[in-house]
């Protein structure tokens, strides 16, 4: 477990979080994931050595014939990061995954069991679940309440997805991240009580700022619901303050948290 350079992944006292990666490796197939660049570029060794793959082996475990790092693995060892020694003391804010999908295609529902009884072993912590996958929810609900569970979107046909997913589950926290926000979300009305939070950035590795029309639509009807947006550094650009609507009093590029 270590120190996350997520923005949003904070500890309850808004300091910077942790990542913990229990499991790792992911066959959503996006495009622009970071996650499965890092495992075929510095980390492929390392992946590569752990054999702890599902029990049944899809075509995806292999890539022109060789094995692919970032086919899922588990790693039992790192369960026990979550010991005393290790997170006893100040809470934390634990982003659960960040290499890998928890709900995602392929992965064991044993492995993710496996994962939330440790999460629910540690009620004092935040731990944030992320999915690309939000249909695979609803068989985990209700959640444990220090889960704050969120699912990507990255356009309308997305958005639409998460909502009708998340308005089904029952858990403390929920949120979309609209990162990479990549086409207009069609985003209107918030109302029916399933957001808590809303995560909007930019895809990176190509870079790609969306609309900051989009990115406003988005945060107008968070404001009329009452729901706080986090707007990561990497939509900081020089045109932002053309918009006054995505900064905070100070002038400066929203970044809220929910109260919870």
């Amino acid at each position: 477990m270590n120190k996350t350079k997520i923005e949003w992944a904070k500890n309850p006292d808004g300091k910077q979080g942790y990542i913990w990666n229990p499991i790792t490796g992911c066959l959503n197939g996006c495009e622009y994931c970071y996650a499965r660049k890092l495992a075929n570029g510095r980390l492929r060794s390392r992946y590569l050595a752990n054999t702890n793959l599902p029990d049944n082996i899809l075509p995806e475990h292999w890539n022109e014939g060789h094995p692919n790092p970032f086919y899922p693995r588990f790693w039992p060892e790192r369960l026990k990061e979550l010991k005393p020694d290790v997170i006893a003391g100040k809470e934390k804010g634990i982003f659960v995954c960040d290499m890998s999908d928890l709900f995602g295609i392929g992965i064991p529902e044993d492995w993710t069991k496996q994962v939330l009884n440790y999460i629910k072993a540690w009620p004092e912590h935040r731990f944030y679940l992320l999915t690309k996958q939000p249909q695979n929810l609803i068989k985990w609900s209700p959640f444990p309440d220090n889960c704050w569970v969120g699912v990507t979107a990255t356009d309308g046909i997305a958005y639409r997805e998460a909502i009708h997913h998340l308005y089904r589950i029952e858990a403390k926290s929920k949120f979309i991240s609209f990162e990479p926000l990549l086409q207009p979300a069609g985003v209107t009305d918030l109302s029916i009580g399933a957001l808590d939070w809303v995560i909007i950035g930019a895809q990176t590795k190509p870079t790609i700022i969306p609309k900051y029309e989009w990115v406003v639509e988005i945060v107008t009807a968070c404001d009329k619901a009452g729901i706080p947006v986090f707007l990561k550094n990497n939509l900081n650009t020089c045109e932002i303050s053309d918009y006054p609507e995505l900064l905070d009093k100070q002038g400066n590029m929203r970044q809220e948290m929910p109260s919870a």
